[in-house]
Protein backbone atom coordinates (compact mmCIF):
# COMPACT_ATOMS: atom_id res chain seq x y z
CA UNK A 1 0.00 0.00 0.00
CA UNK A 2 1.61 3.72 -1.15
CA UNK A 3 1.74 6.43 1.69
CA UNK A 4 -1.75 8.07 -0.19
CA UNK A 5 -3.64 5.47 0.05
CA UNK A 6 -2.73 4.62 3.45
CA UNK A 7 -3.28 8.33 4.15
CA UNK A 8 -7.05 8.36 2.26
CA UNK A 9 -8.03 5.55 4.52
CA UNK A 10 -6.42 7.18 8.11
CA UNK A 11 -8.49 10.08 6.83
CA UNK A 12 -11.71 8.17 5.66
CA UNK A 13 -11.55 6.27 9.52
CA UNK A 14 -11.27 9.61 11.11
CA UNK A 15 -13.89 11.18 9.32
CA UNK A 16 -16.14 8.24 10.54
CA UNK A 17 -15.04 8.88 14.21
CA UNK A 18 -16.05 11.78 13.84
CA UNK A 19 -19.33 11.19 12.98
CA UNK A 20 -19.34 8.95 15.84
CA UNK A 21 -17.97 10.45 18.21
CA UNK A 22 -20.91 13.68 17.21
CA UNK A 23 -23.86 11.93 17.69
CA UNK A 24 -22.75 10.42 20.65
CA UNK A 25 -22.79 14.46 22.49
CA UNK A 26 -25.46 15.03 20.71
CA UNK A 27 -27.38 11.56 21.93
CA UNK A 28 -25.51 11.88 25.55
CA UNK A 29 -27.65 11.73 28.74
CA UNK A 30 -25.88 13.62 31.02
CA UNK A 31 -23.53 16.25 31.03
CA UNK A 32 -20.22 14.40 31.67
CA UNK A 33 -20.68 12.04 29.00
CA UNK A 34 -21.29 14.82 26.44
CA UNK A 35 -18.63 16.92 27.76
CA UNK A 36 -15.99 13.29 27.02
CA UNK A 37 -17.69 12.98 23.84
CA UNK A 38 -17.14 16.44 23.05
CA UNK A 39 -13.64 16.43 23.74
CA UNK A 40 -13.06 13.24 21.97
CA UNK A 41 -14.50 14.79 19.10
CA UNK A 42 -12.18 17.64 19.09
CA UNK A 43 -9.38 15.84 19.03
CA UNK A 44 -10.31 13.73 16.29
CA UNK A 45 -11.20 17.32 14.39
CA UNK A 46 -7.74 18.26 14.68
CA UNK A 47 -6.49 14.97 13.76
CA UNK A 48 -8.52 14.93 10.45
CA UNK A 49 -7.49 18.73 9.88
CA UNK A 50 -4.04 17.55 10.71
CA UNK A 51 -4.44 14.60 7.76
CA UNK A 52 -6.07 16.66 5.81
CA UNK A 53 -3.20 20.01 5.58
CA UNK A 54 -0.71 16.99 4.99
CA UNK A 55 -2.78 15.27 2.26
CA UNK A 56 -3.61 18.81 0.43
CA UNK A 57 -0.09 20.02 0.50
CA UNK A 58 1.19 16.40 -1.34
CA UNK A 59 -1.80 17.23 -3.82
CA UNK A 60 -3.25 13.98 -2.62
CA UNK A 61 -6.49 16.15 -1.61
CA UNK A 62 -7.58 18.27 -4.30
CA UNK A 63 -10.81 20.61 -3.86
CA UNK A 64 -12.31 22.30 -6.33
CA UNK A 65 -13.87 25.72 -5.57
CA UNK A 66 -17.70 26.41 -5.46
CA UNK A 67 -18.90 28.16 -8.25
CA UNK A 68 -20.43 31.41 -7.32
CA UNK A 69 -24.04 31.07 -9.18
CA UNK A 70 -24.52 27.91 -7.01
CA UNK A 71 -23.77 29.89 -3.59
CA UNK A 72 -26.10 32.89 -4.52
CA UNK A 73 -28.45 30.37 -5.42
CA UNK A 74 -27.97 28.61 -2.05
CA UNK A 75 -28.27 31.87 -0.58
CA UNK A 76 -31.04 32.79 -2.24
CA UNK A 77 -32.68 29.31 -1.54
CA UNK A 78 -31.89 29.89 2.36
CA UNK A 79 -32.23 33.22 3.12
CA UNK A 80 -30.64 36.40 4.17
CA UNK A 81 -29.83 34.58 7.22
CA UNK A 82 -26.93 33.09 5.67
CA UNK A 83 -23.54 34.12 6.49
CA UNK A 84 -21.97 32.39 3.83
CA UNK A 85 -18.39 34.03 2.08
CA UNK A 86 -18.55 35.31 -1.00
Amino acid sequence: MDDKSLAEGLLLLEKGVCDLYMHSAIESSTSNVHRTFSSALNESLAMQDSLYGKMSAKGWYQTTPAEQNKVSSVKKKFGQNCSCGG
